[in-house]
Formats: structure tokens, C-alpha cells, sequence
């Protein structure tokens, strides 16, 4: 949590905001994915590492497949914890845990988020697990000074956020659109912005926008509102190709765009 909120106060005084990427740990496999998240880490402020899930529901089928090259690969809860305690040896970036409930459970609540903390991670990020039932993982992981992200959507009302906003730690995932995740040409950016003014009304927390960003001129189109901005889809797309050179390009002038 506290390499959290150094990383948004040191951004804030320099006038930028951070940029969060995603990517899929063991995707293409272990030893590569390492190496991917080396690079990524040279532009983005923090890192998702998406543990994979034979059912991720939330996601679109850029990712879908991207969890199903490292379950290929021999990715399990164990592996991916591994690769956040070597991240963790060259980067002082804040680390975040994204994965569905399922293997939380099946690993064991309390044994990940105590294991998960001495890997070097940061926060967690479930999207199946609503704050309503929630509510104890959260005060587990922050127990820990580790920081639980709970998502917020357009369809979430004023009610519902508050509790979204007692749930979550240092900042609220806003879900930018309905559905599934996935690369996006044009986003209803003006919307975007008013709903996030709302949800950081009714929260007082920080919040970030993620699902179909992909290029620097969606951030560029909302950067106002949002404390943040995340993108996963259009960086496993590269990672399915093993196009490092246009995950390079595409990184830097989405770090570029973070910064106006």
C-alpha cells in the first residue's frame, strides 16, 4: 500500500499520472514472461501480473487466450507468486495481483495474502469477488498494509459505491464500459469523465480508468478525471505475436500521453 501512494504523490508532483499495465504472468512461459515484465516496467509506474484462470469470465478473448498459453505453460498460483518475488529483486514499482477468486480459495485466503505480501506485492485486484462479500478480504490485506482494488462501473449507484469505497484501499478500478475487456477505436470519453468525477465524490478515493484503452489519445481524450489509467488488452495482443519492438513503441507513447 505505501509504494502505492508514494508512486501516485511523486507522479502527482511532477504532473503526471500512472500509467498501470497489465499483462498475463507466464504468458508465453515463465522464463519469457520475466523478461516482458522487465520491459513494461521501463514505462509503466505500476504492473497488474494477471494470474492465470481457466474461466476468466471478465475477460474478452485477447486475454482469454492469453490464460490459456500459460496454463499451457504450467502456470499456477505457486509460479506466479515466484515471478513477483523475482520482479521484486529490480523494481521498487508497485506490484498488483490480478486474478479471479477461485484459485485464491483453492490456495487458501489468509496463506496467499500472507505469501503474496513476502513475494513483494502490493495489492490485489478480484474481479469476481464483489464488496458485499468482500468485505473480510479486504480487512485481511489491509491488515497486512497491503491494498484490496475494488471495480466500480457506470452502472454502480451512489449506494453501492460507498460501500465500493470503504472496501477498497488506495484507489477504486473504474470499468470504463459495460462488459468484457478488449481493445476499443473510440471510447465515450466525455461520459467517462463525468462518471468518474462521481465516483470520486461519492468515495474520496483515488480512481483509475481501465477496459479499451489501448492508444495514447484515449488517455489524452480523459486525462482530466482519472488518477490513472490502465491497459491490458492492447499489450497481450503484442505478447501473443511476440512483437516486443511495437510493445515498445506502443508503451512509450502511452507513458508520453500520461504526462500532458
Amino acid at each position: 500500500m505505501e509504494r502505492i501512494a508514494r508512486t501516485f504523490e511523486e507522479l502527482e508532483r511532477r504532473g503526471e499520472k500512472p500509467l498501470i499495465v497489465y499483462a498475463t504472468a507466464c504468458d508465453p512461459d515463465c522464463k519469457r514472461s520475466l523478461d516482458l515484465f522487465r520491459l513494461i516496467l521501463e514505462y509503466a509506474d505500476m504492473v497488474e501480473v494477471g494470474m492465470p484462470f481457466s474461466d476468466p469470465l471478465a475477460d474478452g478473448s485477447t486475454i482469454q487466450k492469453a490464460h490459456e498459453r500459460a496454463l499451457s505453460a504450467g502456470a499456477n498460483t505457486c509460479r506466479v507468486l515466484e515471478l513477483v518475488s523475482k520482479l521484486r529483486e529490480f523494481t521498487d514499482k508497485p506490484i498488483i495481483l490480478m486474478g479471479y477468486y477461485n484459485p485464491i480459495f483453492v490456495y487458501g485466503e489468509e496463506r496467499f495474502i500472507r505469501d503474496a505480501k513476502s513475494a513483494g506485492a502490493d495489492g490485489f485486484i478480484v474481479p469476481d469477488l464483489p464488496p458485499e462479500e468482500g468485505m473480510d478480504f479486504s480487512r485481511k490485506v489491509k491488515s497486512l498494509k497491503l491494498s484490496p482494488v475494488f471495480l466500480a462501473a457506470p452502472t454502480s449507484t451512489d449506494e453501492r459505491l460507498k460501500l465500493i469505497g470503504e472496501a477498497t484501499g488506495e484507489f477504486i478500478y473504474y470499468v470504463s464500459v459495460t462488459g468484457i475487456t478488449g481493445e476499443r477505436e473510440e471510447l465515450a470519453y466525455r461520459e467517462i469523465e463525468r462518471d468518474i468525477e462521481r465516483v470520486k465524490r461519492v468515495t474520496g478515493k483515488r480512481t483509475v480508468v481501465g477496459f479499451g484503452i489501448s492508444k495514447p489519445k484515449h488517455i489524452k481524450q480523459m486525462y482530466n478525471s482519472p488518477d490513472g489509467f490502465v491497459v491490458g488488452s492492447a499489450v497481450v495482443k503484442r505478447v501473443e505475436s511476440w512483437d516486443l519492438a511495437g510493445l515498445r513503441e506502443l508503451l512509450s507513447g502511452l507513458k508520453s500521453a500520461t504526462k500532458s
